[in-house]
């Protein structure tokens, strides 16, 4: 593995064969993995790969090779023997899939805590329903209006009118 690192002392383009135990010092910021060297065994090794975007370098193109390969999920890849061609590229692509991926997992744990809560929002409505002898819609809606007058979300004041059995503060 030879991790790109970013500091003040290596340049971007620098390939450091350094120690990945070194990370405070020398942050990873990018992985070249050479197929020779699949599959990874190493627990450290394998813990860096879910920090940093990973290029693959590939010497060969047998399917054993390549299904190690996949198996690391590469944001990246380059043939061997390396030409300057290609290189930039790798890494403009590499270091744009890795963000995007943040992106969407950031939005998918997001989406699952506002799932988690419906519940909870759920017993809310049903609780403002069966207390003020309202429809659903209207139920939601007073919901909806209370949380936007005391400036927090829905999910927050539906937890608070569960805990205290109705609406913390009347509105009209």
């Amino acid at each position: 593995m030879y991790p790109f690192r970013r500091s003040v002392g290596l340049p971007v383009n620098t390939i450091v064969t350094k120690n990945l135990n070194d990370e405070e010092k020398y942050p990873v910021t990018q992985l070249l993995i050479d197929d020779e060297f699949l599959p990874l065994t190493s627990p450290a090794q394998r813990a860096s790969l879910g920090r940093s975007p990973v290029i693959a370098l590939l010497g060969t193109e047998t399917p054993s090779r390549l299904k190690l390969v996949l198996d690391l999920d590469p944001a990246s890849f380059l043939v061997k023997p390396l030409r300057s061609a290609g290189i930039y590229a790798a890494l403009v692509l590499a270091f744009e899939r890795s963000e995007r991926s943040n992106e969407l997992k950031q939005q998918v744990l997001k989406l699952e805590q506002r799932l988690r809560s419906r519940r909870v929002v759920l017993a809310a409505v049903l609780q403002v329903m069966h207390t003020h002898a309202l429809a659903e819609p209207a139920a939601f809606a007073l919901i909806r209006r209370a949380a936007m007058e005391q400036r927090k979300t829905i999910e927050e004041l539906s937890a608070e009118i569960t805990a205290k059995g109705s609406l913390p503060r009347a509105t009209g």
